[in-house]
């Protein structure tokens, strides 16, 4: 099965009367939420690679790639999401304000009075946990972590290493979130997630703003190089990221806002079916979900995320699990005189539905309807590194998910 893209039938303007406030997005919020992450020692922003040589080879103007692999050794984005919204759990049990939040305020043996016994939980496929492990470690709390069945061993044993409790269920990942917010209710633990749903949106709202500090980067960093992105292709496992960024964009630029271009796989394509069931409303995906693109594989999207991706995307993005390998492998061996960059299953997804896009004959409808034309500026997200060594190699040394369609 090739790829299938959407566009939106719901977009509207930036500041249409109807659509999603993006005020907790700005770059006011983002501000606050870059001085908290920039308390940590292992700070500093990740790099913006430009690639034009694929550019060229693509018949695009430019082609930059934001590597989320140098993202506080942790290989992965996750970590800026659930560092802050525990940071925010911690602050209102510690009353501490959200301006001016730091790392060493949270460590005040006052406050941690104030805060008593905490124990963090949340379900993963391997990112959000490990940086959510991380996190707990760094400030010294307990933290419990549930995967999905089929979760790979590799990913297990990276959240084991940060002093968590990290088990796999037999169950697929919608199923066991819900395990875990049951768990969480019945001990009284914290749950650090990052979906949305009726009754449960605070935290999850906090863990997308903790996002804001990867888009504030690559603004800076674009700007700073000359570069305003015309198009964006982001990742939508549960939404949160994508949404966060789409919204912080919108935010920033307004009308000026590059054009979105929102990418699942054909296993877990809830915001895809959601669009293409014209209703306006969120819609899940069942079944195992089990993808390559492992960090992609939920089914039900998060409410927070649907009402702002309905509102400011330009199109939905469904994939073959082919098109994260083809991704992978561009990347990892790029044309002459570009930067290599190391990019894992999901992180790779963007550049190969862009790929997908521009190279394939079956697609020139599409890319006409979206302006990928020679002065297009595309903005790429490589949301982590080879976060399973032998999946990424599997796939970039030995051609595993070979591309079906022979672009």
């Amino acid at each position: 099965m090739s790829a299938s893209l959407l566009l939106n039938p719901f977009r509207k303007a930036p500041k249409h009367a109807g659509a999603s406030d993006v005020t907790d997005f700005s770059p006011l919020a983002a501000q606050r939420v870059r001085a908290f992450h920039a308390s940590f020692s292992q700070y500093q922003p990740t790099p913006l690679t430009s690639l034009p040589g694929l550019a060229a080879r693509l018949g695009i103007k430019h082609v930059c790639v934001k590597d989320e692999s140098k993202r506080f050794g942790l290989n992965a984005f996750k970590v800026l999401g659930g560092s802050y919204a525990v940071a925010r759990c911690l602050a209102e049990r510690m009353h501490l304000p959200e301006a001016g939040l730091v790392k060493g305020l949270l460590e005040n043996s006052a406050a941690r009075a104030q805060a008593g016994k905490v124990t963090f939980i949340s379900t993963t496929d391997g990112n959000h946990g490990r940086g959510l492990a991380w996190t707990a470690r760094e400030l010294g709390y307990p933290c419990i972590i549930y995967m999905p069945k089929g979760s790979d061993k590799t990913r297990q044993n990276n959240i084991l290493a940060l002093d968590a409790q990290c088990t796999v269920t037999d169950l697929n990942y919608d199923d066991t979130v819900r395990m875990s917010w049951d768990l969480a209710r019945e001990k009284g633990y914290v749950m650090v997630q990052d979906t949305a749903w009726d009754g449960y949106e605070q935290i999850p709202g906090w863990i997308m703003q903790g996002y804001l500090t990867l888009a504030a980067e690559i603004l800076e960093q674009m700007q700073a190089a000359g570069i305003r992105a015309t198009h964006c292709f982001l990742q939508a496992g549960v939404g949160s990221f994508a949404a966060a960024v789409a919204a912080f964009l919108v935010a920033a630029l307004g009308a000026e806002a590059p054009r979105i271009i929102i990418v699942e796989p054909h296993a877990a394509d809830c915001f895809y079916r959601s669009a293409l069931a014209g209703d306006g409303k969120a819609h899940a995906v069942g079944g195992s979900l089990q993808t390559l693109m492992a960090g992609l594989a939920c089914g039900e999207p998060s409410t927070l995320a649907w009402n702002i991706l309905k509102d400011y995307s330009t199109a939905f993005m469904t994939c073959p699990d082919y098109l994260a390998a083809n991704g992978m492998r561009m990347l990892a061996a790029p044309v002459a005189g570009d930067q290599p960059i190391v990019s894992g299953e999901s992180g790779a997804a963007g550049a190969g539905a862009l790929h997908w896009l521009m190279c394939n004959p079956a697609a020139a409808a599409q890319r006409e309807a979206l302006g990928l034309d020679a002065e297009a500026q595309v903005l790429l997200v490589s949301t982590e590194g080879d976060t399973v060594p032998n999946i990424y190699r599997s796939v970039v040394w030995q051609g595993a998910y070979a591309d079906v369609d022979c672009i």
